[in-house]
């Protein structure tokens, strides 16, 4: 009877069919990962499918995707880049990939590059809107290299007016920042930059209609001008329309400039328009010696680490902003107030 039994037992046994992961149900994994946004979990699971399959076009362009999500640009590029070369036509979108990684990077001529190339070779692709949109936004930030005005001759007088005018505006003394500006431009006329803070400074002192349209005006001046486009979706959004200010707010998404300060400025925008999770980003790309004098770096920085659950970090940038700055420990944790 024992031998029977184990016959029987050796017959179910050999009838089991043994379940053996391979690159497609890797990639599915990685997919559902990816779908709810648990970045590290999706890569383990999109790496084992490459590695399963590693000529395969598709999961190579997702793992880039997961890549490019949590900032790991480079890696990002060099799995396009190994698309492009095996399967360049059949994956066209791998070109507008790369234009948006190139301008994260902060590499716009090759985000150029590669967006047009996306464009020439696929006019009528899923990208199109948002290729034309990082296209606008390089030019933007061309623009801005405009926008500082021409060369003062009064260098040392023009420093005085910027230093006060940024005191005032950091501290929200309206009235007083309002007092420089209007000499500085009178004094300065050709100076852009006075102007869009001009403008956010009335804004604060409501006197909003005004405010909107100067900005206006000057973004007509200018249509890609960064400070103008920051302004008007900050206006819109304190005025209530969401719409108008999301218009703004979704191109920015898509910009990333030079400059430490149009970098704070983004990252302070998405913060003060409750896009919490992109101010945040942004602010952690920042380079904290360059702007660790503006209160409204640790400000606002905080603002975004509460609200998307990290308590404890936006308590330690809130204390060592009070640390740097002796006019803040009086006052409430931002997210309080």
């Amino acid at each position: 009877m024992q031998n029977v039994s184990n016959q029987v037992k050796n017959r179910q046994s050999n009838n089991l069919i043994p379940f053996i992961p391979d690159g497609d149900f890797y990639f599915t994994k990685g997919v559902e990962a990816f779908q709810k946004r648990k970045f590290e979990i999706a890569l383990k699971w999109m790496n084992k499918a490459v590695e399963a399959k590693p000529r395969n076009p598709l999961f190579l362009c997702q793992l880039s995707v997961i890549y490019t999500e949590i900032g790991s640009y480079h890696k990002a590029n060099q799995l396009l880049t190994q698309v492009l070369q095996s399967s360049g036509e059949d994956y066209v979108d791998s070109y507008y990939l790369l234009a948006n990684n190139y301008a994260h990077l902060g590499l716009l001529n090759d985000a150029k590059k590669y967006a047009d190339l996306y464009l020439e070779k696929d006019p009528d692709g899923d990208f199109v809107e948002e290729a034309n949109d990082l296209l606008t936004l390089i030019d933007m930030d061309e623009d801005d290299d405009e926008d500082w005005g021409p060369l003062i001759d009064d260098e040392d007088e023009l420093l005085v007016y910027q230093e006060t005018a940024f005191y005032h505006l950091e501290h929200e003394e309206w009235d007083k920042a309002i007092m420089v500006l209007e000499e500085m431009l009178t004094l300065f006329p050709d100076y852009h930059i006075a102007k869009h803070e001009y403008a956010f400074a009335i804004f604060n002192a409501n006197r909003q209609e005004e405010a909107l349209e100067m900005e206006i005006d000057l973004l007509e001046e200018l249509p890609n001008n960064l400070n103008s486009r920051t302004n008007l979706a900050l206006f819109y959004y304190l005025l209530d329309a969401k719409e108008v200010s999301n218009q703004f707010l979704q191109g920015l998404e898509h910009v990333y400039p030079i400059h430490e300060q149009q970098k704070l400025r983004l990252a302070i925008t998405f913060a003060r328009t409750e896009n919490y999770q992109e101010a945040y980003k942004r602010f952690r790309l920042l380079d904290k010696s360059k702007v660790k004098g503006h209160i409204s770096y640790y400000q606002w920085y905080s603002v975004a680490a509460y609200h998307i659950g990290e308590g404890s970090k936006a308590e330690t940038i809130w204390k060592e902003g009070c640390k740097n700055h002796p006019t803040l420990p009086n006052k409430v944790e931002p997210w309080k107030a």
